[in-house]
C-alpha cells in the first residue's frame, strides 16, 4: 500500500498581480499597433491569473537575455526552490534525509547536467544508495507522472520512502522578441514554482493510499504541447484545439480508467487536476460539472500561481491534503502534457 504523506511547496522570490506587469506588458508592446496592443491586454486581463511568482522580476522580465542567461537563472532558481521545498516536506513528515531511498524530480523549462537531485543529494546528505530519476520531457503532465513512477518504485519495494520534486520556470522561457500569439498567451497563463510529494510504502507512515494509476496516450498529437528549441531558447508548443480535443476524448480518459479501479465517477469526491489555462479550466469543469463535481481548487490554484507546468498539480493536491477528508473518501489526479497525454491517478483517505 502505498501513500502520499505530504506536499509541500516553495515559491520563488519575485512575485505580482497580473494589474502591476499590465504596465511592462504596454511598454514591452510600444512597437506594435493600437488593436494588437489591445487584444493582447486582454488576453491578460482575462487569463484567470491574478499573482504569480517569478525567479526573474518583472523590470528584468522583457529585457534580451541569451539562452545560457536564461537556463543559468532557471538552474540556479531550480536548485534553491527544490532545496526549500524538499526540507520543508521532510520536516512536516517528521523524516530525515537519510530516510529517502527514492528521489525524482521533474522539470521541463530549462537544462540540467547533473540534475538538481545531485545537488539535492550533497546538500542535504542523503544516502550515497539513493536510487534517482529525473524526468525531463514530460510537460506539465510530469507531476502525476512522478506521483505513478514513484508509486511504482514502492510497491516493488515495500517499507520504503520516495520524494517527487517538481520545479518549472516558465518566465525563463519567454521570448522577448516574440509577438506571437503562442508565446503571449502562454506568458499570460503561466508563472514559476516548485513542490514536493513524500510517498511512501511504509505501514507506519499515514496519508490517502494510491488505488490504481495509468498514463493515456494519444495517437498523432505530437503537435499539440511541448517546446521547440531555437537558438534564443525554448519557444512554447500549444495548440489552440487542446481544450476540444480534451473534450472529445473526456469520456475514454475518466470512464473506463475508473472501471478498472473498480469504481466510478459518481464515487469520486474530490477532483486533484492541473489547471493548464483558463480554456482548459472551463472545458473541464463544464465536463465534471455535469457529473455533479467540482474543481474550484484547480481553479483557484490557477487565480493565486498561474499554471506552473509540472508543479501545479501538487499544489491542488496540497489544498486537499491541509484537509481533515473523511476515511473512504476518494480523489481522481489528472493531468495532461506533450505526447499528447494524460495522467490519472485515484486515491483513497
Amino acid at each position: 500500500m502505498v501513500k502520499i504523506t505530504t506536499v509541500a511547496k516553495a515559491l520563488p522570490p519575485y512575485t505580482r498581480s497580473t494589474k502591476d506587469i499590465l504596465p511592462y506588458i504596454e511598454a514591452w508592446l510600444s512597437g506594435q499597433d493600437d488593436r494588437f496592443r489591445r487584444k493582447v491586454l486582454k488576453i491578460f486581463r482575462n487569463a484567470g491569473v491574478d499573482h504569480r511568482y517569478s525567479i526573474i522580476d518583472a523590470p528584468k522580465m522583457f529585457q534580451p537575455r541569451s539562452f545560457e542567461e536564461n537556463n543559468q537563472r532557471y538552474a540556479e532558481g531550480a536548485i534553491q526552490l527544490s532545496e526549500a521545498s524538499l526540507r520543508k516536506a521532510l520536516d512536516q513528515a517528521g523524516w530525515a534525509p537519510t530516510d529517502l531511498d527514492f528521489i525524482i524530480t521533474v522539470s521541463c523549462t530549462g537544462f540540467m547536467i547533473p540534475s538538481v537531485d545531485a545537488y539535492l543529494i550533497n546538500n542535504l546528505g542523503m544516502r550515497q544508495d539513493i536510487v534517482r530519476l529525473p524526468v525531463t520531457e514530460m510537460g506539465c503532465a510530469a507531476g502525476v507522472s512522478g506521483i505513478i513512477y514513484a508509486n511504482n518504485f514502492l510497491k516493488a519495494n515495500p517499507g520504503k520512502r520516495a520524494a517527487v520534486i517538481a520545479v518549472e520556470s516558465p518566465m525563463a522561457t519567454f521570448q522577448q522578441q516574440d509577438f506571437s500569439m503562442v508565446n503571449i498567451v502562454s506568458a499570460a497563463i503561466f508563472g514559476d514554482g516548485c513542490a514536493c510529494a513524500l510517498l511512501s510504502s511504509n505501514p507506519e507512515d499515514k496519508g490517502p493510499r494510491i488505488v490504481h494509476e495509468e498514463m493515456y496516450h494519444f495517437f498523432d498529437a505530437q503537435h499539440m504541447m511541448g517546446f521547440a528549441l531555437k537558438n534564443s531558447g525554448l519557444h512554447m508548443i500549444l495548440d489552440q484545439t487542446v481544450p476540444q480535443t480534451i473534450e472529445a476524448n473526456f469520456v475514454d480518459i475518466i470512464h473506463p480508467f475508473l472501471e478498472r479501479a473498480g469504481t466510478r465517477i459518481e464515487e469520486v469526491d474530490h477532483l486533484v487536476f492541473h489547471p493548464g489555462g483558463r480554456k482548459i479550466v472551463q472545458v473541464v469543469d463544464d465536463l465534471f460539472g455535469a457529473l455533479g463535481k467540482s474543481i474550484e481548487d484547480t481553479r483557484e490554484v490557477l487565480r493565486l500561481y498561474g499554471n506552473m507546468s509540472s508543479a501545479t498539480v501538487l499544489y491542488v493536491l496540497e489544498r486537499f491534503l491541509e484537509r481533515d477528508i473523511p476515511a473512504g473518501d476518494k480523489g481522481l489526479m489528472l493531468s495532461f502534457g506533450p505526447g499528447f497525454s494524460a495522467q490519472r491517478v485515484l486515491l483513497e483517505w
